[in-house]
């Protein structure tokens, strides 16, 4: 299967990148605003890979190309882009490709980082109004720490959750999720209940910084 990160370059999308590629036989692709961006991080990252003995070829290029090829597009934007990208690749999406969105809105002031979601009520219902008849949106991957992710000598032992609608495209992405090693992927409903699972992300980002070796914070649910 072809995944594709829209955003591919920045922290979310590179950890992504490397524990799909690192992880899984699926096919990765980077994608950004500029197709030398993207192909340079792809590079980056194949080197990375091969420096731990995984001979992989990374796709990079705009977001609208690498979007045209894909079966799973991950809108790894922070989330007031979000509904400009879906937006951007509307056009190159067919019926049944699948749209992630792991994005969290969140302020920051001098007490920590609060949740902010938009009026939707969550970044994941606000990009599932945006997304074309017959792609379903799924969220996950919110509660992710990047650099945890992008560090492949860490052990994740840490558990996400998916919500959709539509319970098929749910389960393709709990099945990519759960080949990443260490990672157990939770069903947390329908898109309804996105709020509850996004604001956990603040929380941990100002647990994890109020508190002594507890960076790159996880949830492991027992």
């Amino acid at each position: 299967m072809d995944i594709a990160l829209l955003g591919g370059t920045g922290d979310i999308g590179e950890g992504l990148a490397l524990r799909f590629a690192y992880h899984t036989n699926h096919d990765v692709l980077v994608g950004s605003r500029k197709a030398a961006k993207a192909e340079g991080k792809a590079e980056e990252y194949e080197t990375e890979l091969d420096s731990r003995g995984i001979d992989v070829t990374i796709e990079g290029g705009t977001n609208e190309d690498v979007a045209t090829v894909a079966d799973v597009v991950v809108l790894a934007v922070p989330p007031y882009h979000v509904t400009d990208i879906i937006e951007a690749v509307a056009d190159e999406l067919d019926e049944g490709d699948i749209l992630v969105s792991p994005a969290t809105g969140m302020d920051r002031d001098d007490h920590g980082f609060h949740y902010a979601p938009p009026p939707a009520g969550s970044v994941t219902e606000h990009a599932a109004a945006a997304v074309p008849d017959g792609v379903p949106l799924v969220g996950a991957f919110h509660n992710l720490a990047a650099a945890r992710l992008a560090n492949l000598d860490a052990e994740l032992g840490i558990d996400t959750f998916v919500l959709a609608d539509d319970e098929d495209a749910k389960d393709i992405v709990k099945h990519l999720a759960e080949g990443i090693g260490g990672l157990r992927v939770l069903d947390a409903g329908p898109i309804a209940n996105a709020a509850e699972v996004e604001s956990l992300t603040p929380l941990l980002i100002n647990v994890a910084t109020n508190n002594e070796g507890l960076h790159d914070l996880g949830l492991e649910l027992k």
